[in-house]
């Protein structure tokens, strides 16, 4: 089976069928991700959009799927604020991204608090150990409340 139309030619609906199959089982795409590497791959984005309706209809597709496995894959070294940014970078919806991350919210400090202390191990000894502490905490895309909360508990 060809997943890449010939150089010149016009590729058929079959190659286009057949490389997003093949990408979806590789992992979860994003429609708007998906959409991306098909038009890349020189397909036209009236048939993309045609078949990506289908896929969804019988739910081979579907952002919500890809956001939570996107969170799941992520959550471990990533705060709300981050994941939330790439989703949108992926072109999730927000009202998807509200819901995915609205069911993780009660583990973001915990998770806030297994990467400080990967990173740091103890305590800030001075307010510019604190800031760097707390830039690094925000790096990874946590709440100013979480991080407050994380370093007031770290003594």
């Amino acid at each position: 089976m060809k997943s890449r139309p010939e150089p010149g030619a016009e590729p058929s609906a079959a190659d286009l069928r057949a490389r997003a199959l093949a990408l979806l089982a590789r992992r979860e795409h994003s429609r708007a991700e998906l959409t991306r590497k098909l038009e890349r791959a020189g397909f036209a984005r009236e048939d993309i959009a045609a078949l990506l309706d289908e896929f969804e209809t019988k739910n081979w597709l579907s952002d919500r799927r890809f956001a939570e496995s996107y969170v799941a894959d992520h959550r471990a070294r990533a705060g709300s604020i981050k994941l939330a940014y790439d989703l949108r970078h992926r072109g999730v919806a927000d009202d998807v991204i509200e819901a995915v991350l609205g069911e993780n919210r009660d583990s973001e400090l915990e998770r806030a608090r297994e990467v400080w202390k990967k990173k740091f191990k103890s305590a800030p000894a001075d307010a510019a150990e604190k800031a760097k502490q707390m830039r690094f905490l925000q790096s990874r895309g946590f709440t100013p409340e979480t991080i407050r909360q994380t370093l007031s508990n770290s003594d």
